[in-house]
């Protein structure tokens, strides 16, 4: 699996958002700049702020201008997953060539690739739907991608 810069900037941003809460009952998180998150996560700050642009408008944060200005997590970090984030950032989840899996017209010896791309997008999902970015920030990942963490064959 593959995933853009675009993505791996947009997933660290949302969970140093997450990791900022204001500790009252509403849980919201208080306004974090740009430049914090690009600090703490080391990201490019011009680039950032295009994802933190494309985050906005796809609903995954909310901005402020001004001085008590930044972003924060629009929903409580527990209800956004990686899979939402990414396809806000990249559309969705498993493409050939720039096509949906169930798109493709393998004939003959191939015909059996289509189902070996619809079960890897599948299995991508199984898990990018299960983590959400609240379980990054806090490090507390589903039992599921710990299990297959371990394993050192996933590390090869």
């Amino acid at each position: 699996m593959r995933l853009s810069a675009r993505v791996d900037y947009a997933l660290r941003a949302a969970a140093e958002l997450a990791s900022v809460t204001d500790g009252g009952a509403t849980g919201r998180s208080r306004p974090v700049t740009a430049e914090q998150i690009a600090r703490a996560q080391d990201i490019p700050p011009k680039f950032l702020e295009s994802i933190l642009l494309q985050l906005r408008r796809g609903g995954i944060v909310h901005a402020q201008r001004g001085p008590e200005g930044g972003y924060w997590l629009a929903r409580p970090a527990g209800e956004i997953t990686l899979a939402e984030v990414i396809r806000v950032i990249d559309g969705p989840l498993a493409h050939v060539r720039g096509q949906r899996p169930e798109q493709l017209g393998y004939q003959g010896a191939a015909r059996a690739l289509q189902d070996v791309w619809i079960a890897l997008r599948a299995s991508e999902r199984e898990i990018l739907e299960l983590v959400t970015i609240g379980d990054v920030a806090t490090g507390a990942l589903p039992l599921r991608v710990n299990e297959l963490a371990a394993d050192p064959r996933a590390w090869s």
